[in-house]
């Protein structure tokens, strides 16, 4: 069984309902739609190797965020995992960890994403 297979029976099973419509598997990636409209597309190619990518609603701006583990900026304190903000910015990552499950890890964003898809400060 591949990850994107045992994520998406997690989130039918943990987090039905925080979605909009049903999880979508892709070859390579599994797409959310989440309540409040961001569409979330998760790729794990393994525990530590993960692009958590988000576009908000429109409501929002329908701008794109993301988590990943790329190593590319070293010199943060979450490094390699970091947050890729919507004007462009790069900064450490407040949810997710190399060291915790893909589950864990999908949890902590499924959640805050549907409290506030820009992540901004104090609500994650």
């Amino acid at each position: 069984m591949s990850l994107h297979t045992e994520l998406l029976d997690y989130v039918e099973r943990e987090h039905e309902g925080a979605l909009l419509t049903p999880p979508q598997l892709a070859q390579d990636a599994l797409t959310l739609v989440l309540k409040n409209g961001v569409v979330l597309t998760v790729r794990y190619a393994a525990a530590d190797a993960y692009s958590l990518r988000w576009r908000t609603s429109p409501d929002d701006g329908g701008v794109e965020l993301g988590i990943d583990t790329a190593p590319t900026h070293p010199d943060l304190a979450t490094a390699p995992s970091h947050l890729h903000r919507a004007d462009g910015s790069v900064v450490a990552d407040p949810l997710t960890a190399t060291t915790r499950s893909p589950q864990e890890n999908l949890a902590r964003v499924i959640e805050a994403l549907g409290r506030d898809p820009l992540l901004m400060a104090g609500s994650v």
